[in-house]
């Protein structure tokens, strides 16, 4: 089951393209507190990002999604070239997971702290591929206590992780884990990590909570850009009058 949970670790890039969720910043044991903050995200890869307030407030959207890259391949490094994960092909093992990443341009729009970013693709608590078998203790974490969990509706991976030596967050100063036990989830469907809290006394506060309300649904350009491009949108019937 470690196995798996770690494959699960590596795999969001290749297992959605949008995502709906709201997302709290400070862990819960079971739901989340009525009366605590939360944004409500639209995501949309890559980098197309929408955040409002309970109150529909809008927090924040990436309004540049259209905008030309020509300056980026201008000043190109080898990194400008890289192509988006979903269009390389990873290494699976025999459930579907992700063993082995290849290089890509990953990465998630994020807000506030980087724990946004980190949560929607975990791979920090896995690693690119697995460690060689002679040294076990290179793991970023060692897992234990993995089971199957209900999130919010959703089935999820929960385990017990302790980051090791080896573990390096990709946002320091708001990593997924704390050193010490922190109970972690994943969800099965997307592979994002939904919720994460620390075990240990010096920092109960430290975590997050993400409820998932649709994947893969699909989202107009309107919601990301700063003015309305009236384009249509075609889940919804269009009647027409026919005169008689």
């Amino acid at each position: 089951m470690s196995t798996m949970f770690r494959n699960l670790c590596r795999s969001s890039p290749w297992k959605w393209q949008s995502l709906r969720f709201e997302y709290w910043d400070e862990p819960f044991s079971d739901v989340p507190d009525p009366s605590a903050p939360l944004v409500r995200a639209w995501l949309r890869r890559p980098g197309a990002l929408r955040l409002e307030t309970a109150d529909r407030f809008v927090l924040h959207s990436t309004t540049g999604i259209n905008d030309s890259k020509d300056g980026l391949y201008v000043s190109a490094t080898r990194k400008s070239w890289l192509l988006p994960p979903h269009l390389v092909a990873p290494v699976y093992d025999d459930g579907g997971l992700v063993r082995r990443r290849p290089e890509a341009a990953y990465g998630e729009p994020g807000f506030g702290n980087g724990r946004f970013s980190a949560a929607l693709d975990p791979v920090e608590l896995a690693g690119n591929a697995p460690v060689p078998i002679e040294f076990p203790g290179t793991n970023a974490v060692e897992i234990d206590a993995v089971s199957r969990v209900d999130h919010d509706g959703r089935p999820a991976l929960e385990a017990i992780v302790t980051p090791s030596a080896s573990y390096r967050s990709a946002y320091p100063a708001a990593s997924l884990c704390l050193p010490g036990s922190n109970r972690v989830r994943i969800d099965l469907e997307t592979g994002v990590c939904v919720a994460t809290r620390s075990l240990e006394a010096a920092a109960p506060n430290h975590g997050h909570w993400i409820r998932i309300l649709a994947v893969d649904e699909y989202m107009l350009d309107d919601l990301f850009v700063a003015e309305s491009m009236n384009l249509t949108d075609v889940r919804r019937h269009i009647s027409w009058d026919i005169r008689t």
